[in-house]
């Protein structure tokens, strides 16, 4: 019989519809294939971007490597067409009942690897950890404007997921105001906390650990789950173990386990999905309040399986056709070579 499940953050309800129960092998989908032809994102092409804003170069006691040329590892630049301008001022205005301002804010992008054929899958966890640590750096240094509420890290792998370019990249939005959906994420935790004097996100953590079920992986510092009531198949979160507000405040020791536990559910994922195309995004506290005792940073993996349709748009519930526990169980059953993970 199908399932009615609740959300225990944001009070969603979801709909588990066991009756038409789908494996990996049921879904249509495209797999996500290399095309070819010009890359502005690949060595030599450096000149084909906006300026670069970082880039990790290996240090040979010579002198300073020169911007914007070959040689580096992890490279961060201007998104060429923003979805926000990073000059002006807010200007907050009225026009009749509603309301606008300027569209400030940040829009980069994170080249994750100078190897066009290479994906965060594939790369070795010391290569995502530079991506992690590339992640840190430009955060901290947005949040040195006061404009910006909220620090967006997010990857679209895959043409159906929404990306535009093959090569691997991320992408960081820095925005005035805090989402709607992570304000409801936000609350529904506070809520929590004011309840149980908990933190929500690690209650979940000891509860899932304890039952097994929907564990997928876990490290030292890091546990792998299909949440209780996800909204998409194969939905994964990655959450530390020990409470954090903000991915920026995570030790390197923690990023060492982090780029780990990624690369695990990545190869897990294409393992048992075929390199299906996916959306990856790191939740973490706005700017101004990344230090709480109710909000809990954690990435959340969701596998592009199926398309919202007119019931999802209309109700705001979701129809999920394999439950979290199955989901589960084959990406826990899913082999990782061991020395590959280790990088």
């Amino acid at each position: 019989m199908p399932e009615l499940r609740k959300d225990p953050i944001v009070g969603r309800w979801v709909i588990i519809s066991t009756d038409r129960a789908k494996r990996p092998t049921d879904f249509t989908r495209e797999s996500v294939k290399m095309r070819g032809g010009f890359c502005p994102f690949c060595y030599g092409n450096e000149s084909k971007t906006p300026p670069e804003i970082q880039a990790y170069r290996p240090q040979n006691g010579g002198p300073p490597p020169q911007k914007d040329t070959p040689g580096w590892t992890v490279r961060v630049v201007p998104n060429k067409f923003p979805a926000l301008g990073i000059e002006g001022n807010l200007n907050r205005q009225a026009e009749g009942m509603f309301d606008k301002m300027n569209g400030i804010g940040a829009h980069e992008v994170i080249v994750e690897t100078n190897d066009h054929n290479a994906t965060l899958a594939t790369l070795p966890s010391k290569k995502i950890e530079d991506v992690l640590w590339a992640f840190r750096d430009r955060i901290l240094d947005l949040k040195k404007d006061k404009r910006f509420k909220y620090i967006l890290i997010f990857k679209n792998h895959g043409e159906a997921a929404g990306a535009t370019m093959e090569h691997a990249h991320s992408q960081l939005i820095a925005l005035p105001i805090v989402p709607i959906y992570v304000s409801e994420e936000i609350e529904g935790a506070k809520q929590y906390y004011i309840y149980k004097e908990r933190c929500v996100f690690c209650d979940i953590v000891q509860q899932e650990t304890e039952a097994d079920a929907r564990v997928v992986a876990e490290n030292e510092d890091f546990l792998t789950i299909a949440p209780y009531a996800p909204r998409f198949p194969f939905e994964t979160w990655i959450l530390p173990k020990q409470h954090e507000s903000a991915f920026e405040n995570s030790s390197s020791h923690m990023f060492e386990n982090l780029a780990k536990a990624i690369r695990v559910l990545l190869n897990k994922a294409d393992q048992v999905l075929d390199n299906p195309a996916y959306n990856l995004v790191i939740h973490s506290s706005p700017t101004q309040d990344s230090a709480n005792d109710h909000y809990h940073w954690h990435i959340e993996y969701v596998p592009k399986l199926t398309r919202t349709g007119g019931f999802e748009w209309g109700t705001g519930f979701y129809i999920n056709p394999t439950p979290p526990e199955e989901a589960a169980r084959f990406l826990r059953a899913a082999s990782v070579e061991e020395a590959a993970v280790a990088g």
